[in-house]
C-alpha cells in the first residue's frame, strides 16, 4: 500500500510521461499504478487537453485553420455544382470569428507556452544557478499545473 506522498509522486511522474505522449498502459506499467488510476488522474486533471494546448502552438492553429479556409474556397471555386457556394459564407464567418479570438484573448495555449518557455529557460539557468535544483524545479512545476487547472476548472481562461 503506498502512502499519500508516494501516490502523489507516481502521479506526477505519471503525469509527465503522459504529457510526453506516453500511451496509458504504458505510463501505469512505468509508475506501478493500474490502468484505471492512470485514466481516472487524465480525466480529473484535464491532461489530454494540457497535452493537446502543449502540442499546438496558437500561429500554428491559426495557420491550420488558414488552410482550411483556403481549401474550401479551392474547392467552391473548382466545382462544378452550383450549390457548392451555400453555407460557404456562415463557415467562413464561423472561422474568421475563432481565427480573431486566437489573436485577440489568452486562452489556455497561452498560459502553457509561458510555463514552458519559462520551464525551459530554468533548466539552462540550472547549469549556472546551483540554487536552481531539481527539487525547485519539481516544485514549480507542480504549482504551474495547479494553477493550469484552477483555471480550466473555474472557467477563467479558455
Amino acid at each position: 500500500m503506498s502512502t499519500k506522498k508516494e501516490l502523489e509522486d507516481k502521479k506526477d511522474y505519471a503525469r509527465l510521461l503522459y504529457m510526453q505522449g506516453e500511451q496509458q498502459k504504458t505510463i501505469a506499467e512505468k509508475a506501478g499504478v493500474s490502468p484505471q488510476t492512470v485514466t481516472k488522474w487524465v480525466n480529473t486533471g484535464n491532461w489530454s487537453e494540457q497535452r493537446a494546448a502543449q502540442n499546438i502552438t496558437r500561429p500554428e492553429l491559426v495557420n491550420k485553420l488558414l488552410r482550411t479556409v483556403d481549401k474550401m474556397i479551392e474547392a467552391v471555386n473548382t466545382s462544378e455544382d452550383p450549390d457548392a457556394a451555400n453555407g460557404l459564407g456562415d463557415k467562413l464567418a464561423k472561422f474568421a470569428a475563432t481565427i480573431e479570438k486566437l489573436d485577440k484573448h489568452t486562452s489556455i495555449v497561452d498560459v502553457i507556452e509561458v510555463f514552458m518557455a519559462f520551464g525551459k529557460w530554468l533548466q539552462y539557468q540550472a547549469q549556472f544557478d546551483e540554487e536552481i535544483t531539481p527539487e525547485l524545479l519539481k516544485t514549480i512545476n507542480k504549482y504551474h499545473n495547479q494553477y493550469i487547472n484552477y483555471l480550466m476548472q473555474n472557467k477563467l481562461i479558455k
